[in-house]
């Protein structure tokens, strides 16, 4: 296996702890509610408010508004009324999210002998927040808001081929999902994946054969002590 010029990482869920973080958010803000499955709902949304962005059902739209147009079909669900501050607020909370114990330590570790990157849906904002936030430690932050594409459509994988102009198979993307690896690899990436077993809280998260991907990582520690035992 060729090595990596380049580290692309999904970041959420991959490398920030969505679940928990706006399971504490929402609870705070609306007492007695269920967290958990009020973290869930927000996310179950999400691919679908994708597919009308990437259908041309919806003109270009940014993850900020679509996480909007979520949150205020899901909040009569769970019983909420919140006055227009408190939504912008809470919306807010997705650049909020709190990095997993090992992502900071790990990020440091690659960003010494690789470029790292983000690929997110995540806008551009979003994604430079959270950085700040979490103190995640990346060389450049690349977004489907670069490439007007949301993954997994091809333009976001080989758009980071493209800025970097190194071929694909110089381009590592590193996720806890699989659909989004196998759409990497379809463009000739590299692949890793990494366990994030309690990505959706307590509700179960179902992984089939992983040995279809370049690498299978227990954490960004492991990734990066495999990458370091592999030859140069």
């Amino acid at each position: 296996m060729n090595t990596p010029a380049v580290i692309a990482f999904d970041v959420f869920g991959t490398v920030v702890d969505w679940h928990g973080s706006i399971r504490r958010e929402a609870e705070a803000m609306m007492p007695g509610i269920d967290g958990a499955a009020f973290a869930n709902a927000w996310r179950a949304g999400y691919k679908p408010a994708m597919a009308e962005v990437r259908q041309g059902q919806l003109g270009w739209t940014r993850i900020d508004d679509l996480h909007r147009k979520i949150l205020d079909r899901i909040l009569p669900q769970f019983g909420q009324d919140l006055p227009e501050e408190q939504r912008q607020h809470l919306n807010l909370a997705w650049h909020r999210l709190d990095p997993w114990p090992d992502a900071v330590d790990g990020l440091t570790r690659l960003k010494s002998r690789f470029t790292i990157v983000t690929l997110s849906n995540g806008n551009l904002s979003l994604l430079a927040n959270m950085a700040k936030y979490a103190q995640l430690p990346w060389d450049l932050i690349l977004s489907a808001e670069v490439f007007r594409h949301y993954k997994p459509d091809p333009e976001a994988y080989l758009g980071v081929a493209e800025v970097f102009d190194v071929p694909p198979d110089k381009v590592m993307l590193v996720a806890t999902h699989e659909d989004d690896l196998e759409a990497a690899q379809h463009c000739g990436l590299q692949t890793a994946y990494v366990h994030r077993p309690a990505e959706y809280g307590a509700q179960a998260k179902v992984v089939s054969d992983l040995a279809r991907f370049d690498r299978d990582a227990a954490d960004f520690i492991d990734l990066d002590a495999q990458l370091r035992a592999s030859p140069d």
